[in-house]
């Protein structure tokens, strides 16, 4: 996930690209840059500086020419290349006139580059790279006698993937040319100039109309207005989008709070952590897993270490781990890890997870797991984070950024990146059969449409939310992945109401909890699981006979549910192992509105 920016006409582009760019930071923050055109002249700043990448190129641009009127902007989430100034975007072709910046992928740039480089165009990167491939194809076009659109109609005709992009040529300077397919892109007008950007926040206050660019659809920017054809060359017309924020609310996407943005935006972070996870041959891949495939085979026992809901990911991840790759897996909470002697053997593989990478309990217990020789996984959201810079090998989970304290996406995201990493170890050790690593992995790629599924659900969770929101006590119980994903619920719940919410094993009611247990107590329970499902049901029973009143997390199938739970919240069915990915997404709604019906500052939760 990267931002695009884009304006014509302007006096001067380069304020409306560094402004633009910072408001477009939570899509990407490891590289920045700029292309700015005039006619013969392309002018290109580019920094990666972590989370200061924007900031350092508003340094670095300092002494930039005045007078370019037309320019691009890009702020990066790495995925192919490591995130270095070099891999920053924009990128040139050989003439250095065609600019080009890039949000997605290029499945088959591999072959694409390889006929380029037969036919004499030179690469400045490596070849991981897949967006300077587009700057070429461009460049190829423009010489058989194309415009710039028709260059780029071209180009990505010939292109597999998703994207979206935007290219400026100084031998036509007063045009950028954009197109996309699945990544967004929006056009805003004003009267003389003209502006491009992925999300409305970039140019909100400085257009006056805007409109969506739709898959394979191809626009042409100036300063009097715009123009778009399809791939085949036909005009279309964009959508014109009735946009009503001020620039506070269009930060949260129009919705009322970062919480609310965060968890609807759950389907995309699982769709973009698991993008381009795989190679031609059925390999499960990580561009920044950079631990040979020969030392991953030495691996004997996992360790992870995280914290609060990383935690709950990697209580997931045992399961899978233990499941598909046959390896002895323990989840520490890292605050206490390095204060209890651990034991690293030869062949402990120690993971991290933090969604942030600055988590300090989790930063210091990698750090000793690393002293008593253990190789290193981080897990994280955020590149060259502390955590990343630990560890041996990074697992970014391209969720995007997340303001609000609670953490929704990253969990949802955190589980599949570990679930991936399963497979991967799965596949090396033999310990699944190919057809069934082909079928967990089709079983992630179908989650994001799930979850989807569960998140259209929310009215009907919130009217629960509103029959209970006088509770004081609640219990949530879980069985197997369902224990993980209560403890998560029970969590969230108590970070946003301040109300007392425990998250318990179904199995240890009777070792303690059930004397807690009496009229006006809420009990919230996972039964999603078939082959728990009759021991969840005794559970329910025992609590049920004690006068508790019961919100039973369900899948759609499930007849026999609502003559046990006063209340039934239910959820697509999937494979065991990815339950919580999708169970976890009605718990996170009910949380969210006992917190709204309490009065509670969902994104601020106190002391936290």
């Amino acid at each position: 996930m990267c931002g695009i920016i884009g304006v014509v006409g302007t006096p001067d582009a380069l304020d409306t690209l560094l402004e633009g760019l910072a408001r477009l930071e939570y899509r990407g923050y490891d590289s920045a840059g700029v292309a700015l055109v005039r006619p013969g002249e392309t002018w290109r700043a580019r920094t990666a500086s972590g989370t200061e990448s924007v900031r350092a190129l508003v340094e670095a641009c300092r002494e930039a020419p005045a007078g370019f009127a037309s320019g691009i902007g890009h702020t990066r989430w790495a995925t192919h290349g490591a995130p270095e100034a070099e891999n920053a975007h924009p990128h040139l072709d050989c003439t250095g006139h065609v600019a080009i910046i890039h949000n997605g992928i290029v499945e088959n740039h591999a072959e694409l580059r390889a006929g380029l480089e037969e036919r004499g165009h030179a690469f400045m990167l490596a070849d991981q790279d897949m967006t300077e491939v587009l700057a070429h194809l461009i460049e190829e076009a423009r010489r058989g006698g194309a415009d710039l659109v028709e260059a780029m109609r071209q180009s990505l005709g010939r292109v597999r993937g998703a994207f979206a992009v935007a290219a400026v040529d100084a031998t036509e300077p007063d045009v950028i040319v954009a197109a996309r397919r699945v990544s967004p892109l929006i056009v805003g007008t004003a009267p003389g100039r003209t502006y491009l950007a992925s999300d409305v926040p970039a140019i909100l206050d400085r257009a006056g109309a805007f409109y969506a660019v739709d898959d394979d659809q191809v626009v042409r920017l100036a300063p009097a207005g715009f123009s778009a054809v399809d791939l085949e060359g036909a005009p279309v017309r964009l959508r014109q989008l009735a946009i009503d924020w001020d620039l506070e609310t269009a930060e949260k996407g129009g919705f009322e709070d970062f919480m609310t943005k965060e968890i609807e935006e759950q389907p995309t972070a699982l769709a973009n952590t698991l993008l381009d996870r795989r190679r031609g041959d059925g390999t499960i891949t990580f561009d920044e897993l950079r631990v040979a495939d020969a030392e991953l085979l030495e691996v004997r026992r996992v360790v992870i270490v995280a914290t609060g809901t990383s935690h709950h990911a990697a209580l997931v991840a045992k399961y899978a781990l233990e499941r598909w790759a046959r390896l002895t897996t323990e989840v520490d909470i890292a605050s206490e890890y390095r204060y209890r002697d651990p034991v690293v053997e030869v062949g402990t593989l120690v993971i991290g997870v933090s969604q942030s990478g600055e988590t300090i309990d989790t930063i210091q217990a990698v750090r000793e797991a690393r002293r008593r020789g253990a190789r290193v996984v981080a897990v994280t959201n955020v590149v060259d984070s502390s955590l990343a810079r630990e560890a041996d090998a990074v697992l970014y989970t391209r969720a995007g950024l997340e303001v609000s304290v609670a953490s929704t996406k990253s969990f949802v995201a955190q589980v599949a990146a570990l679930e991936m990493l399963a497979l991967r170890l799965a596949q090396l050790r033999a310990t699944l059969p190919a057809d069934d690593v082909e079928a967990h992995v089709r079983g992630l790629g179908a989650l994001s449409g799930l979850v989807g599924v569960a998140l259209a659900r929310r009215d009907a969770v919130t009217d629960v939310a509103k029959q209970l929101v006088g509770a004081r006590d609640f219990f949530y119980l879980g069985r197997h992945v369902g224990l993980p994903t209560a403890l998560e619920g029970a969590l969230k719940l108590k970070e946003l109401t301040y109300v007392h919410a425990e998250g318990y094993p179904g199995g240890e009611l009777k070792h303690g909890p059930l004397a807690l247990i009496e009229p006006g107590v809420v009990v919230v329970a996972v039964a999603t699981d078939p082959a728990m499902y009759d021991k969840m049901l005794s559970n329910l029973a025992e609590v049920k006979a004690r006068g508790a009143t019961l919100v039973v997390v369900a899948t759609d199938d499930d007849e026999t549910i609502e003559s046990v739970a006063d209340y039934v919240l239910r959820v697509p069915g999937t494979e065991p192992l990815f339950t919580p990915m999708v169970d976890v997404v009605p718990l996170q709604l009910f949380a969210y509105a006992m917190a709204r019906g309490l009065g509670r500052n969902v994104d601020r939760p106190r002391n936290l």
